[in-house]
């Protein structure tokens, strides 16, 4: 075989694989390891076994700064004469980072008449329900985004939903301490997520938790 001819394999979101699954893709690489070279992408790292990850080379992309990805959505609303109201922009950076294309799709479905309008119900129904949170948020009715939220995410989106709480806690409180008690709330949300049978029922528990935060309670 000429040196360099390999067959390439890309499994995309590699982390979702089953640890039995990802048990018998160690087998297989083993197996064909002279002929072809395997190229797995996850966004968290830990859930694949230590078996695959000393048999890869592990490359991290770093997530974009919050405030670059605000500035390039705003680069781009304004290259195309779109006036890019501010508070508007964040509810849809609070929603949908780090996802930057997702963004870029979103705000420019929500475009109108020259001026970027606040998130709508989109032509097929399917407007992420993030965006909504983030406006109830805003106005402090977490009890409605609770109910928002448990109606909508799906309990394999409950991990994304914790991280997503902690990466706004702006929204949830602009007292520092008050932050660091959300951050133990949610930090024990995610821990009882791993053993609860319910995980909605542990969500709605976290957002109640963090409902009363933030009135004072």
């Amino acid at each position: 075989m000429p040196f360099g001819a390999f067959k390439y394999v890309l499994l995309d979101e590699a982390d979702y694989i089953t640890p039995i699954g990802q048990a018998a893709l160690r087998g297989v690489m083993e197996e064909y390891h002279t002929t072809a070279r395997f190229i797995l992408t996850c966004n968290y790292p830990n859930r694949v076994i230590p078996a695959l990850h000393s048999r890869c080379q592990g490359f991290h992309m770093e997530t974009i700064d919050k405030n670059e990805f605000t500035a390039r959505v705003a680069e781009i609303l304004i290259a195309e004469k779109i006036e890019p109201d501010l508070e508007i922009l964040d509810t849809y950076v609070k929603a949908i980072y780090p996802d930057l294309r997702k963004c870029i799709n979103m705000v420019q479905m929500n475009c109108r008449d020259g001026k970027l309008m606040p998130p709508t119900q989109g032509d097929s129904g399917q407007q992420d329900y993030r965006l909504k949170m983030v406006e109830l948020f805003k106005v402090g009715k977490i009890n409605e985004a609770r109910k928002l939220v448990c109606s909508q995410a799906k309990p394999e989106e409950c991990e994304e939903i914790y991280r997503w709480l902690y990466d706004n806690l702006d929204i949830i409180t602009k007292e520092d301490e008050l932050q660091d008690k959300a951050v133990l709330i949610i930090k024990q949300g995610l821990v009882d997520h791993s053993f609860v049978a319910d995980p909605e029922i542990n969500l709605a528990s976290v957002m109640i938790k963090l409902a009363r935060l933030h009135n004072g309670q």
